[in-house]
């Protein structure tokens, strides 16, 4: 595994953490990923500049409807005038046919010299459409804008709307299975969950993606290759949702190193969310087995990552029935968000037992001696399937249900 900077930010990501000063209690808080069956989610849903807004409190949307519209202004093209007619800049002015605030199209004649008592003339037609935006008596150029683009903000989930934000959007609220990951890359993309066949420890490889993934939202097991990205974009597939990635893979499907903090805008042509980490690391048993609880059902995904300040995780949404029957994992002690506690399901995030999950056995309240001759707080913690292992706190991240 690669020591790009993405990497590093990923690190630094896992470990930030805030540990609760409660020198008499078994307790601490610590960041985590909500891997939830069923929870109440409120969303915010806002346009990028004042707009309309499509739906009013109280109604009732899906995923992909519309829920507010907005038209941003057209990009600005200066033309050269003055080149073209062979004019001094402060000439332009009196040879435009236009003014300010004017509509004008591709190839309209636009503005016309003089000419040499009236022969020569000479007349200049517009490259583009637009409208007239101002023109430069010190270039000679016309500024033309173009037309404005139109914008919606989709619902992005099923749900109901509980508010309205003025010309901007609304929020809404749902029942829904989360799945949070730990990384991603893409925009908002949805798909009904497909199963590609292999097992939470298997590598996700190209031969395990058929013409009938098309459109789905494909769910892997453990590490995926860049030659099965290459397969998804191919086939049509709308999102992956696997456990690992390897640094150099994911340099070749972007075609760059990525070192920014803040992912979303990639255009691979697909959304790619990684639920565990960098590395051949299986998908978490528990994810696994609610995904697969899922199947068949349309989901949400959204691979935007901001790792440093203010942390965003991708997401993986569906949203539930009133009534239905839920998926039901291994029972864990209730608890307050980021709230550590003997019997929390965690994930190991430092070698040798990096990507490994287990439940908090204990909650030493001494400051311990590491290996390193460091001194930190400590928790210990029963792997699946494994022993128990003693790790610092800054080393485990909670999986909240």
């Amino acid at each position: 595994m690669g020591n790009n900077r993405l990497s590093k930010s990923l690190r630094f990501l896992c470990v930030a953490s805030f540990e609760g000063r409660l020198p008499h209690m078994a307790k601490a808080y610590t960041p985590g990923l909500k891997v939830s069956s069923k929870t109440t989610m409120r969303v915010r849903r806002v346009l990028p500049v004042a707009g309309e807004v499509l739906v009013a409190v109280g109604a009732h949307v899906r995923a992909q409807q519309p829920i507010a519209r907005a038209l941003l202004d057209g990009d600005i093209t200066p033309i050269h005038v003055a080149n073209g007619l062979g004019l001094n800049a402060v000439e332009v002015a009196a040879a435009l046919l236009v003014r300010e605030g004017d509509r004008i199209e591709k190839g309209q004649i636009i503005a016309r010299s003089k000419g040499i008592f009236g022969f020569g003339k000479k007349e200049f037609a517009s490259p583009e459409s637009g409208t007239v935006e101002s023109v430069s008596a010190t270039t000679g150029q016309l500024m033309v804008r173009g037309a404005a683009l139109p914008v919606e903000v989709l619902a992005f989930v099923d749900g109901q709307v509980i508010a309205i934000h003025d010309r901007e959007g609304v929020t809404l609220e749902c029942e829904a299975a989360l799945v949070q990951g730990i990384f991603g890359i893409g925009g908002e993309a949805f798909g009904k969950i497909h199963f590609a066949g292999v097992g939470a420890t298997d590598t996700l490889e190209a031969k395990s993606i058929s013409p009938e993934c098309k459109g789905a939202v494909l769910v892997g097991g453990g590490r995926v290759t860049a030659e099965a990205v290459a397969r998804a974009r191919e086939v049509g597939v709308a999102a992956i949702i696997t456990g690992g990635i390897d640094d150099a893979d994911l340099k070749h499907i972007l075609g760059y190193d990525l070192g920014v903090a803040i992912t979303g805008s990639e255009k691979i042509g697909l959304t790619l969310v990684i639920t565990e980490g960098f590395g051949d690391i299986a998908m978490a048993q528990r994810t696994f087995d609610l995904l697969r609880s899922l199947e068949g059902r349309a989901a949400s995904v959204n691979g935007a990552t901001q790792i440093r300040a203010g942390v965003m995780r991708p997401e993986i949404i569906v949203a539930r029935q009133s009534g239905e029957a839920l998926f039901s994992a291994r029972s864990a002690p209730p608890s307050e968000a980021g709230l550590l506690q003997v019997g929390t399901p965690v994930r190991l995030i430092r070698d040798p037992n990096f990507g490994r999950i287990g439940a908090v056995e204990e909650l030493p309240t001494e400051v311990a001696k590491l290996d390193s001759g460091s001194k930190a707080r400590v928790v210990r913690v029963k792997i699946e399937g494994g022993a128990s292992v003693l790790v610092p706190r800054a080393n485990v991240e909670l999986i909240e249900a």
